[in-house]
């Protein structure tokens, strides 16, 4: 019975993963088993998750994995589906162990297995603030469907005990549920797509880059100069992005303040908006790897909006937290200091989509993307600096964008090569980006104007023909 029960756990829990993931593109509706995922993730030492993010990306990099960072989000999602696929099997055996030898009725053990796994699902929800205030669909749309996940498991269990030839009944039993979790799957698939297809005139499809003119062109291969916002890289430790209602939005301003208030995203965009090309790029970015995108943000500039906050003479820094429990800590010194630090809310003329931060994320300048929150919910004024939530975890504490140029493309023809790539070093600019081939003399680049002082340079260098390319900034 263990190993039939087993079987069953993993044919049920299938079907839950289906149905529940059919929700959650349909309906908007929570998806446990992702969110259970990143609720044992935030659990574990923080030592731990920095090891395994450095190590899916040197893996992905091994591999010769072309987009990194969805790679990497692939993978966590597997994770999660793979460790409750595990899960239901093993509570499938047991449960059926168990039945065997007891007697009991097991639709009451299934629906008391499912009601505790239920739980632990609402748990999770809540702790990850993945329900919406004042509703009760969401917590019955969890709770519902592992209630009906472990009444599965009870009528299996009985629809199998009694069967006269019960390896035929178990091949229907099988056969009906991956059609359930077929359909659910595809449909789930089919609403995805059909979310996905408008995103948007963009600012870029009416408008010439700012640099439009310059005499220096890339080399075919070269990575786009602005980066579409369906390819700018993703990485955080979240399998599905926060569902953020922009209309119930609110930013809550609390501490070291005169008066507490909260802002409304149409109060947000009310502001004097600041545009500016921008890139951002991962601490976790390995030598030309494509962790680092480039794209035109637009959103309030926190120097403007200071004085709006109202803060007492005692503040010094600003905590910046996340729908996630992600958090930062920004000091007002900075932000006093450069009023391109910046609450965006639009990518190239466009709402910020939700896997990137809508309705609002942290820019600052020449930081790291593990310093810059996205799906902001809250701004509290503090007296000092604490860690942020990436340093209590043991990275970096200031983390700095460190220069780096990476090789894109070389073309061979005869002799010779035409190499291109980027390079970026924050807002300290880019002077020179000199090229080495297979370990030899160095080659000086020409260097294409770049979009602005805060993003990546393009380079083109000709050189001779060789095997491995090496670029430089000097």
């Amino acid at each position: 019975m263990a190993r039939r029960g087993a079987i069953a756990g993993a044919l049920l829990t299938a079907a839950l993963v289906a149905v529940s993931f059919l929700g959650w593109k349909a309906a908007g509706l929570p998806f446990a088993p992702f969110d259970i995922f990143d609720w044992i993730v935030r659990l574990l030492p923080g030592g731990l998750v920095t090891f395994a993010i450095e190590s899916s990306v040197a893996i992905s990099r091994v591999f010769g994995v072309t987009s990194i960072g969805a790679a990497a989000k692939a993978g966590d999602q597997a994770l999660a589906i793979a460790g409750l696929l595990l899960t239901g099997a093993v509570a499938g055996a047991v449960l059926f162990k168990i039945l065997s030898l007891s007697g009991e009725p097991a639709l009451l053990f299934g629906s008391i297995l499912g009601a505790m796994l239920g739980g632990v699902a609402l748990v999770a929800e809540y702790r990850l603030q993945r329900l919406s205030p004042g509703s009760v669909v969401g917590p019955v749309w969890v709770f519902g469907t592992f209630l009906g996940w472990g009444l599965g498991f009870g009528w299996t269990h009985d629809r199998l005990s009694t069967a006269e030839d019960a390896e035929d009944a178990e091949r229907r039993l099988g056969r009906r549920t991956l059609i359930i979790t077929a359909v659910a799957t595809l449909a789930g698939i089919a609403f995805s797509r059909w979310s996905r297809l408008a995103i948007g005139r963009r600012w870029s499809d009416d408008h010439a880059l700012p640099n439009a003119a310059s005499t220096v062109t890339p080399v075919t291969g070269t990575r786009p100069e602005l980066t579409p916002i369906e390819d700018f890289y993703r990485i955080d430790t979240d399998t599905r992005a926060p569902a953020i209602d922009g209309d119930r939005w609110r930013l809550a301003i609390a501490g070291l303040v005169s008066r507490e208030q909260t802002l409304t995203l149409a109060d947000v965009r009310a502001l004097e908006p600041t545009h500016l090309f921008a890139t951002l790029c991962c601490i976790s970015n390995p030598p030309g790897g494509d962790l680092i995108s480039t794209t035109r943000w637009t959103g309030v500039s926190l120097q403007r909006l200071l004085p709006q906050l109202a803060l007492t003479p005692s503040a010094t820094h600003l905590k910046i937290t996340s729908a996630d429990g992600f958090f930062e800590v920004v000091s007002l010194d900075t932000i006093r200091a450069d009023e391109r630090v910046m609450l965006a809310y639009a990518w190239d003329g466009v709402p910020l989509p939700a896997e990137h931060g809508f309705p609002l994320r942290l820019y600052v300048p020449d930081l790291y993307g593990m310093k810059q929150p996205k799906w902001i919910t809250g701004i509290e004024a503090i007296a000092q600096w604490e860690p942020g939530y990436w340093v209590v975890r043991g990275w970096d504490r200031e983390g700095h964008v460190v220069p780096a140029a990476a090789v894109d493309v070389a073309a061979q023809s005869g002799g010779t090569a035409q190499v291109g790539g980027v390079a970026f070093a924050g807002s300290r600019g880019v002077v020179t980006v000199e090229v080495s081939v297979d370990g030899g003399d160095w080659h000086e680049a020409q260097l294409r104007q770049p979009l602005s002082d805060l993003t990546w340079v393009v380079w083109r260098a000709q050189a001779p023909a060789g095997r491995r390319y090496v670029a430089r900034i000097r």
